[in-house]
């Protein structure tokens, strides 16, 4: 069965992801083709078009288009918690109980317009919504590759109106235990935090995460904002996830957080500096999460959990990889799966593989995320060809062996190869690498190459046969949706990929899944004695990661690099 997974419901993160025959194809996000970042308002139009040809996929051989939003009945309780919990805004509450499906109607609307773009008859090739919690759920459970009874977690802001997803999955089937709604949101709350500390909602939570370490999260107690006694939980809406007159609002724009939480927190942070007392609460919005997440884990999923040992988790909070840490500490999980496109864009996924799993295909195991592009070393040469700054380039007999040599030398080098990455992380095929033993490293690429706070810290990928020592645990981690403790005897060897508290965000690399960037990280451990490269995005701030050689060339002239691998092409500035 071919089945064609669209997203964007939340006019953020659209993205496409083609099943055919119980196997992901191809995926892409939207943001990739549009060079816009997290492409708001937009709809998968560069991204499905991509599938369909990567697949090899005409229009007429879709059976069926999926989509992570759907209609609710005037009874489901999701309506009715939303207007009671909202009943600060009658407008808004009374659109929820008599109105409640508008949204669901304006995204079916679009997509039908974007299927007559594509080519695609819903007379013949149906449109069928997914709900958003069963989306992400699908997108986890049925390519995570287990067997038997999995425990299933879904966290993020919201989707319909669900906030926090509770269930398991078997022989194939997903059962729902338990659901919260909006406004009672644990993404929520972090996503109104992220907005106070001086970042973009949807975009900058990552950013709090990596400023929590250097705060202490017993300075300023935060539990105010969400109320829990382990099986409940309920967000505070005078203080955060606020809406109408009770938003904060700056410089004409409205905020997810009140005037009151600024009465008792202070002013909101601005700048790029990790100051007191805003490295404080980034640490107490860490812990709240985690305490509150835990708890309902236990709640909900415990005695599953107990039983299996394995648990499957997306959703945008599957991202955060501090939380991610303490579920698998947990001494009755054995197996953490996080599907590597946990937010939004991930649904694309997950609607396509509920469709294709009820419909009959037995869903593969996801391996790898390199399911965009790709460009072969002639495609690149003739971007650089047409480039007006005339790149030097030159064919190298060995591309790992000439990139690690660089890497050596205490260079950063860009490495564009073989198929995009989907989901937020670069894997190594469209990364800026550097070596970790090379004092000073990280704080060059983030002042002179990607220009982001010089905070930010950089994640290690690292061979397979090395990774058990470093990070001391043998957990797969293929995706970086982990924080590991590195071994003491590792964070001097490795200092410019080890966090101010002692962990990585770490992606484990096997040979069978990207041969050449192995090759690579093997070339630099015989030159340096380290199996571990410095791993960060191809992007400056604020922009996608690179879909082509020609947004390579654009990223790289926008920066202090000195060396792009583009393929088999070496390239320099003139001059």
């Amino acid at each position: 069965m071919i089945v064609l997974g669209l997203s964007g419901s939340l006019t953020h993160d659209p993205s496409a992801a083609l099943f055919v025959d119980g196997e992901l194809a191809a995926a892409a996000e939207e943001e990739r083709f549009l060079r816009d970042k997290h492409a708001k308002r937009r709809w998968p139009l560069q991204s499905a078009r991509y599938c369909l040809e990567a697949a090899g996929v005409q229009p007429h051989q879709v059976e069926a288009v999926a989509f992570p939003f759907a209609p609710f009945g005037f009874l489901y309780p999701g309506r009715w918690h939303f207007a009671r919990r909202y009943w600060y805004a009658p407008d808004r509450a009374l659109m929820a109980l008599f109105n409640g499906n508008r949204l669901f109607r304006r995204n079916r609307r679009a997509i039908l317009h974007l299927m007559g773009q594509l080519g695609l008859d819903p007379q013949r090739c149906p449109f069928v919504p997914v709900e958003h919690h069963l989306a992400h759920a699908s997108s986890a459970y049925h390519l995570s590759g287990f067997d038997g009874k999995v425990a299933i977690l879904g966290i993020d802001g919201k989707g319909e109106y669900a906030t926090t997803f509770f269930g398991y999955g078997e022989n194939g089937h997903i059962h729902k235990l338990a659901e919260f709604y909006d406004p009672d949101s644990l993404g929520g709350v972090y996503g109104a935090l992220t907005q106070y500390l001086g970042f973009e909602m949807l975009d900058g939570e990552f950013k709090v995460m990596g400023m929590a370490p250097y705060g202490d999260p017993e300075r300023f107690d935060l539990a105010p904002l969400i109320r829990s006694d382990g099986r409940r939980f309920s967000v505070d809406t005078t203080l955060v996830n606020t809406v109408g007159l009770r938003r904060f609002k700056q410089d004409g724009l409205g905020y997810y957080f009140s005037p009151k939480l600024v009465e008792w927190l202070g002013p909101k942070r601005e700048g790029d500096e990790i100051d007191h007392p805003y490295v404080h609460y980034a640490a107490g919005m860490q812990k709240l999460l985690e305490e509150v997440s835990l708890g309902l884990i236990e709640t909900y999923l415990g005695d599953i959990l107990r039983e299996t040992g394995r648990l499957c988790f997306a959703g945008g909070v599957a991202l955060n990889v501090k939380l991610n840490q303490r579920i698998i500490d947990l001494p009755h999980v054995k197996e953490l799966f996080v599907q590597p496109a946990a937010s939004d864009a991930g649904t694309a996924v997950g609607a396509a593989s509920f469709v294709a799993a009820a419909r009959g295909d037995r869903l593969r195991k996801q391996t790898h995320v390199y399911l965009g592009p790709a460009f072969t070393t002639e495609e690149c040469r003739r971007a650089c060809e047409a480039d007006p700054r005339q790149p030097v380039c030159e064919v190298v007999a060995n591309a790992p062996e000439a990139a690690a040599a660089l890497l050596a030398q205490g260079h950063p080098v860009a490495w564009f190869q073989g198929r995009m990455e989907f989901g937020p992380r670069a894997l190594g095929n469209r990364s800026i690498l550097g070596d970790p033993s090379h004092p000073g490293i990280a704080d060059r690429i983030n002042a002179q190459i990607k220009y982001r706070e010089r905070w930010r810290p950089f994640c290690p990928s690292i061979l397979d046969r090395a990774a058990a020592e470093i990070l001391q645990t043998d957990h797969p981690a293929p995706y970086m949706t982990f924080a590991f403790r590195v071994a003491e005897h590792w964070k001097s060897r490795i200092p410019e990929v080890v966090h101010k508290d002692g962990t990585a965000r770490a992606q484990v690399v096997s040979r069978d899944t990207n041969p050449r960037y192995y090759a690579l990280i093997e070339a630099l451990e015989r030159l340096r004695g380290v199996p571990v490269v410095l791993n960060t995005s191809l992007n400056r701030r604020g922009e996608p990661i690179v879909c082509t050689p020609t947004d390579a060339l654009e990223m790289f002239y926008g920066s202090d690099l000195q060396f792009l691998f583009l393929e088999d092409l070496l390239v320099r500035k003139a001059g």
